[in-house]
């Protein structure tokens, strides 16, 4: 009988363990500040964010599938904290949402998809480019054009996961998205002797040909700041995750067992 204690013992709290549930409040905001005056170096061009596996917090389905379900606003407890930058004038709230989900590791537990922000698919495409005009249908007046719908390009765009392995974790993998410039260079094609008739040959005087140079243009385009952090954080503590462009503020709160 007493060998037997310890192993009800540990099967009791290992199923007490299995049945943890957390909750978990985020806050994304950005800051008022123009990306290409903070002194860092941004790359114009940055690698997709894997998005393959992640959940939508409108898919109420699926994140009961991961045994995940969103929370109702009355449950959050962020809001002096979301108040205080809303009112502030340096920093733009854009998300605050909060959900439950239980202490998965980090190959288990939900990944969530984020998105906030303004809308750029009207003017920029999937790849960051400008879009042209819309073209007047043939044989249509010049007042009806083509209307095409695009798939939305948000100003946040990235994903979120919380999970437990021996302590909890966050991680998360953002884009802010904002319009840009770039120099485009073009090679101007130099003279070609070979390409002259023969009769023209005498007319051209060798010496006076000029080199060609390059050209430079500049374009608009839709430039990605990435915020890629881990976070270890311990329950009922409130954790800042800063960048020179956004932050975010999260808190996981262990619920009480009934």
């Amino acid at each position: 009988m007493k060998k037997l204690i310890p192993i009800l013992l540990f099967f009791v709290s290992f199923q007490s363990f299995a049945q943890r549930q957390f909750d978990i409040e985020v806050i994304l905001f950005k800051r008022a500040v123009d990306p290409e005056q903070v002194n860092e170096s941004w790359p114009n061009q940055l690698p997709a964010i894997e998005l393959g596996n992640s959940l939508s917090f409108q898919n109420g389905i699926a994140m009961e599938k991961k045994g995940a379900k969103l929370l109702p606003a009355s449950e959050y407890q962020l809001n002096p904290q979301y108040q205080a930058l809303n009112r502030h004038a340096a920093f733009t709230p854009m998300l605050h949402v909060a959900w439950r989900q239980g202490d998965q590791g980090r190959r288990a537990a939900p990944v969530f998809h984020i998105q906030a922000g303004k809308d750029y698919s009207r003017d920029f495409d999937e790849a960051g480019n400008a879009r042209v005009d819309t073209a007047v249908v043939e044989g249509m007046s010049e007042e009806i054009k083509e209307q095409t719908i695009h798939s939305p390009i948000y100003e946040l765009d990235g994903k979120l996961q919380v999970y437990v392995q021996h302590y909890l974790f966050a991680e998360v993998d953002l884009d802010l998205k904002a319009p840009s410039v770039r120099e485009i260079t073009f090679e101007e094609q130099a003279l070609s002797l070979d390409a002259i008739e023969p009769e023209q040959e005498s007319n051209i005087q060798v010496g006076n040909l000029e080199s060609v140079s390059p050209t430079l243009q500049v374009e608009e385009f839709l430039k990605s700041y990435r915020m890629e952090q881990k976070r270890r954080m311990r329950s009922t503590e409130t954790h800042y995750l800063d960048h020179p462009l956004m932050g975010m503020i999260i808190q996981v709160r262990r619920v009480p067992q009934a």
